[in-house]
């Protein structure tokens, strides 16, 4: 049973950080690719970050780079998204994704199998 459990969001003030933690159980990351996801109110869910945790390639949607970085211990079973320079549109419930497959579209929700509940993240004065 693959369970994957978020964690770090809260209540931070534009251009402050956040770390979310996204810790997996049931499997080794050694094999998978594990994405960072959000949905902010009204809108659909789009992807944010990836990270093979295989060879450590990653990737990150336009809107992010520079500011997020993703990465993860596989000893510990756990990927990380380190979030600096955070605006009010990031603000959104962040959920993480597991698949064991090979990615073609890691910005697109059907290449992953695997859910986790998801964070808040509120970015407001």
């Amino acid at each position: 049973q693959v369970q994957l459990v978020e964690s770090g969001g809260g209540l931070v003030q534009p251009g402050g950080s956040l770390r979310l933690s996204c810790a997996a159980s049931g499997l080794t990351l050694d094999y998978s690719v594990i994405g960072w996801f959000r949905q902010a109110p009204g809108k659909e869910r789009e992807g944010v970050s990836c990270i093979s945790a295989g060879d450590g390639s990653t990737y990150y949607t336009d809107s992010v780079k520079g500011r997020f970085t993703i990465s993860r211990d596989n000893a510990k079973n756990t990927v990380y998204l380190q979030m600096n320079s955070l605006k009010p549109e990031d603000t959104a419930v962040y959920y993480c994704a597991l698949t064991e497959r090979l990615v073609r579209h890691p910005e697109s929700i059907d290449e992953f199998d695997y859910w986790g509940q998801g964070t808040q993240v509120t970015v407001s004065s």
